[in-house]
């Protein structure tokens, strides 16, 4: 047994539930009463509103209400939606433009709402909303992203959101002067829909003088905290819950304009307001991911080490700022910027741009995926350039163990990490030995195959401190109270199997309690692999309150002093009493004594510094140049997540990150005609992974145990997204270089790649 966990890969016990469709998401929990809601949305990417008529709407049946910006006026709310602001190179603040919670003056969106119906049923709120007038006077439509065009905000010259820095500019422009060897790369990363199982949804009711709010989200304190300023309540008079989530990956972490319609109609007309989005209404509104494109350049010096790093990127933010879409590109690009390399200097440059398309903000990795993606595609292009195989120029580059802590030249320090071994780890694993003769052998089928390797790190985001409670109830149960919220993930086994590991509790016995604001006070919520080493860290500090507080009971129980009884980890035991109580049985034995006070024990935990997360991916993929198809044939993965508490569990969530990122790497692309109609607006258009598209994948952890948290643990949710897209298009990449290609971008699609090598074919003869 591990003093922290006993790393065993136990089942996820919530997937009984799941399965047998016992289940509890938004839908499910909504009251049966509740009135329907139907958005009215901008049918236009980009004009001026001449006119918005809904009175024939109020006047419909079955129409209780029908809300507009003017309503948000009238009633004193803030009414604009909030975004995390940077400030740019020279100091001053970055773009802040409005964003209304419904559109009142402009649409810059397909897709943007602009008013809400409620009504007795779906139907009756959809035929009403048939009879808005809603005139639009079309403007220019902007899609690129460079500065300039029709301008999105008056307020905004050339639609630059930000033009932000960080680093050493002319350090780096002299170490570039002086280089031996320089390369570059432009890359592209193009942008995805999330595509969560469960669209977006929410339900609120007005009772008792509060407003109760149910969505399906990552965390119930911001949008608690976020209601409540926006509709001029008291944080007491809010109350939040999330039920059972299908999918989050970073898109249900924000508020969003329909939940504001529904809390507004729920308080003013006093009856339970339900709002369900569609899958159109999700693809056509919900927060879109990535979608940048960065030069990079790489500095070496004659024995190919790296002597600075350069990058400029420009992103797309979409119509507005979305609670996050500022700092992804900037703040949070940067954590990772050089990677698990000795890069003394470096400089990183952004730019900001609107466009008339949806809001972009966090998709698993939020910004790390995409600065490791950048870093490793042009370390695969260096190696090909300066004529070094690949895994010889990493290692060359890579931190020293000795040199841990290693403080970054962005501010962050690496705790620990042996990047060696887990890359020949990895190269084992992958059979790279093998790799020749498997080559030569699809070679003879007029078959290309191709390697590609990403080595990734990871840098956990979110608020370091977490809160647990743990209650012992009558009938023997123990609920523990935790202040993350699962989308998926399987919290209710990791949680339950920790806690049991430290008490020696049956897991059975323990029920897991989330996303309920009034019965938990605080917490962080779920995002930037957060979740298991904080919760772990406040649920080990709930132990120590635990055993502190049953230790004097017990010493009178038995009848010993206090420094004689002592907690295996089992069992409280005292030399001289044959009595070994468990907790659960300590628990009942203050109950007996009206000791209520010993039955619920808190503590909170502040973790010391962040954990990072490391790993090699090593893709292998096979391509037929006479059609095009392409194949992710073989995939590998050796992670050091640190301590493990449950292997099975990180497995799943590495499976789910690398096929989300093969997708967008093979197969996923939002396209915008030039009018801003969005093309890829179901799923007949827009193409997602199947089974049939993932291989099978090996898995293995070298671990390195954190000393950022008590447990050795690194958080292990977006790692497989972080390495999987520089590891698939490195893979591309090699499969067609000999063809004389140079420059392929995501998503490697059968046309893409069938056109590249047809038009390398076509200019070598």
């Amino acid at each position: 047994m591990q003093k922290f966990g006993k790393s065993q890969p136990v089942k996820r016990t919530e997937d009984v539930r799941f399965l047998t469709g016992h289940g509890s998401y938004i839908e499910d929990a909504a009251p049966k009463d509740a009135l329907k809601t139907w958005v009215l949305r901008s049918p236009v990417a980009h004009g001026v509103i001449t006119a918005l008529n809904v009175d024939d709407a109020r006047a419909a049946e079955g129409v209780q209400m029908v809300v507009t910006y003017q309503d948000y006026v009238d009633a004193g709310y803030d009414t604009g939606i909030d975004g995390i602001l940077i400030k740019n190179r020279d100091g001053s603040s970055a773009a802040a433009p409005h964003r209304p919670m419904l559109a009142h003056d402009r649409v810059r969106h397909v897709g943007e709402p602009v008013a809400v119906v409620v009504a007795e049923t779906l139907d009756q709120a959809r035929d009403a909303g048939e009879l808005i007038e809603l005139e639009i006077d079309d403007l220019p439509v902007k899609l690129d992203i460079v500065p300039g065009g029709e301008p999105l905000h008056p307020d905004v010259p050339d639609n630059r959101a930000f033009d932000w820095g960080m680093g050493d500019e002319a350090a780096t422009e002299e170490a570039f002067s002086k280089a031996a060897h320089t390369v570059s790369l432009q890359v592209e990363d193009n942008r995805i829909i999330v595509n969560a199982m469960e669209p977006r949804g929410c339900f609120a009711d007005w009772r008792e003088d509060r407003l109760h709010f149910t969505f399906g989200g990552q965390g119930v304190w911001g949008v608690k905290g976020n209601l409540a300023k926006k509709l001029r309540l008291d944080e007491e008079q809010v109350h939040v819950v999330t039920p059972d989530v299908g999918g989050g990956f970073g898109m249900k972490s924000q508020p969003y304009p329909e939940y504001y319609a529904v809390a507004h109609a729920a308080r003013v007309l006093g009856r339970p307001v339900l709002w369900m989005g569609d899958r159109s209404e999700s693809m056509l509104s919900d927060n879109g991911g990535r979608d940048l494109t960065s030069l990079a350049e790489l500095a070496f010096d004659e024995d190919l080490k790296i002597t600075a790093y350069r990058v400029h990127t420009r992103c797309n933010l979409g119509a507005y700022n979305a609670p996050f879409g500022q700092i992804i590109q900037t703040t949070l690009f940067s954590r990772v910027l050089t990677g698990v390399y000795d890069i003394k200097t470096a400089w990183l440059s952004a730019e900001g741009i609107y466009t008339n398309t949806t809001q972009v903000d966090a998709y698993r990795g939020a910004g790390r995926p995409e600065a490791i993606y950048v870093l490793e595609r042009v370390m695969d292009r260096a190696a090909r350039e300066l004529g070094v195989d690949p895994l010889e120029l990493r290692r060359r580059n890579f931190i020293a163990p000795a040199a841990f802590p290693y403080p970054t030249i962005v501010g962050e320090t690496y705790d620990v990490g042996d990047f060696n071994r887990v890359l020949d780890r990895a190269a084992e694993e992958a059979d790279l030995a093998g790799f020749a003769a498997r080559k030569a052998a699809d070679a003879g089928k007029g078959l290309l195959r191709g390697v590609g390797l990403c080595y990734y790190i990871e840098s956990i985001l979110g608020d370091p401190s977490e809160g647990a409670e743990v209650e012992f109830l009558e009938d023997g149960r123990v609920n523990i109270y935790v202040g993350t919220q699962s989308n998926g993930q399987g919290h209710e086994t990791v949680y339950a199997q920790f806690l049991a590991d430290q008490t020696g509790i049956p897991a059975e016995q323990i029920s897991v309690i989330q996303g309920d604001s009034d019965l938990i006070a605080r917490g962080g919520g779920t995002g930037g692999s957060r979740s298991v080493t904080t919760q772990a860290t406040a649920t080990l500090a709930t132990v120590d309150k635990m055993i502190e507080a049953f230790t004097p009971f017990l010493a009178e129980e038995l009848g010993v002093d206090e420094d004689a009884v002592d907690f295996d980890g089992e069992t409280f035991r005292a030399p001289g009493s044959n009595l070994t109580p468990t907790f659960v049985e300590a628990a009942e034995m203050a109950r007996a004594q009206g000791r209520t006070d010993l039955l619920r024990h808190s503590a909170r935990a502040t973790l010391p510094g962040r954990s990072f997360p490391n790993g090699a991916h090593i893709c292998e993929v096979v391509i037929d140049p006479e059609t095009g198809a392409a194949e992710v044939d073989r995939y590998t993965v050796v992670d050091d997540f640190g301590n493990l508490i449950n292997p099975a569990l990180a497995e799943g969530q590495v499976h789910g990150g690398v096929a989300q990122g093969l997708g967008q790497a093979m197969l996923e692309r939002v396209v915008y005609d030039s009018e801003g109609q969005l093309l890829t607006a179901s799923f007949m258009d827009y193409a997602m992974p199947r089974a049939s598209d993932v291989p099978m994948m090996g898995f293995a952890t070298e671990a390195v145990p954190s000393t950022q948290n008590p447990m050795g643990m690194k958080g292990c949710g977006e790692a497989g997204t972080v390495g999987a897209m520089a590891a698939v298009a490195n893979a591309v990449q090699d499969a067609v270089w000999a063809r004389g290609v140079r420059q392929m971008d995501m998503p490697f699609t059968p046309l893409k790649l069938w056109e590249v090598l047809r038009d390398e074919t076509v200019a070598a003869e």
